[in-house]
């Protein structure tokens, strides 16, 4: 399966040292099947951090022995583990490998607090968190174990 980082720089060698905390499916390397969706992200990275809009192409080859979560939908079971996840009072990491989802929308954090709180209910919480563009899918490699089923193409 082919798929794609999109960032302001090439990507020659991941480091998920580098990868940033508090994301939806925590620390980990996101990539997308959907080149759009990189190309958009890719965008969005060069306009605040400067450089050129790249997009970098992995071949992932599954490995049975991972341990992988998948959410094929927005579920309750995503937005609880999306709220895992970005909550920053939660300093725990999940044990997974790879984490395949949709994308929460671009203003979670407000929304956490607002469910942290006790504002909005969970269900009010996954409707806010859906993406505004439609639904669009994405690939967290969150360990080491993990990164070795990707090859730069």
């Amino acid at each position: 399966m082919i798929l794609y980082h999109g960032s302001n720089t090439e990507i020659e060698q991941i480091n998920l040292q580098k990868s940033k905390p508090f994301k939806d499916f925590g620390k980990a390397f996101y990539l997308s099947a959907n080149r759009k969706q990189a190309k958009e992200m890719a965008d969005y990275k060069s306009s605040i951090l400067g450089g050129e809009a790249v997009i970098t192409k992995f071949e992932y080859t599954e490995d049975p022995k991972l341990n992988v979560l998948k959410f094929t939908g927005y579920t309750k079971e995503w937005a609880e583990f999306v709220f895992y996840n970005r909550n920053k009072a939660n300093s725990a990491s999940h044990d997974y490998d790879i984490v395949y989802g949709p994308i929460a929308n671009d203003k979670v954090g407000m929304q956490i607090v607002k469910y942290k709180e006790g504002y909005i209910s969970i269900d009010e919480f996954l409707e806010r968190l859906k993406f505004f563009k439609g639904i669009t899918y994405q690939y967290a490699f969150c360990t080491i174990e993990s990164l070795k089923t990707l090859h730069k193409i």
